[in-house]
């Protein structure tokens, strides 16, 4: 068994973004040389997650209008880990909803995707450099 390992660097512009980012883990796969296994894809930062869903504006938008009103940013003051100087306690909830990694099969050196699934870097403390792994093992 064969195992692959790959730091991708992101550059948020907004304090919540999604990102595609299916190309840059098929690319990984192919420098992997595997054909058949398991891909693993995790954010690793407590604020963002990676996760898989349709590329669809609309979906997009209404994520991250239902996060905010589940977890809002402001006041700053309703979370408890805000007195420690932070300024980020909705975004450690929103990654605990989003979830923090997807594991996607590799059939004949592809992923396997459902219909219309792609792999998203969903930020939500941006405006800085972030890290996403890909572990990729097999044969």
């Amino acid at each position: 068994m064969k195992s692959f390992r790959k730091e991708l660097f992101f550059n948020t512009t907004k304090r919540m973004e999604f990102i595609n980012i299916t190309s840059h883990v098929e690319k990984a796969l192919e420098e992997s040389g595997i054909q058949e296994g398991l891909c693993l894809v995790n954010a690793m930062h407590i604020t963002a997650s990676v996760f898989i869903n349709d590329d669809e504006h609309g979906l997009l938008s209404d994520y991250a209008k239902w996060l905010e009103e589940l977890a809002p940013h402001e006041p700053l003051s309703r979370y408890r880990h805000n007195l420690t100087g932070e300024d980020n306690g909705d975004a450690h909830h929103k990654r605990q909803i989003m979830g923090r990694e997807v594991v996607v099969a590799v059939t004949g050196s592809r992923l396997d995707f459902g219909t219309w699934e792609q792999i998203f870097y969903g930020e939500f403390d941006g405006r800085r450099r972030k890290r996403v792994l890909v572990k990729i093992i097999g044969e």
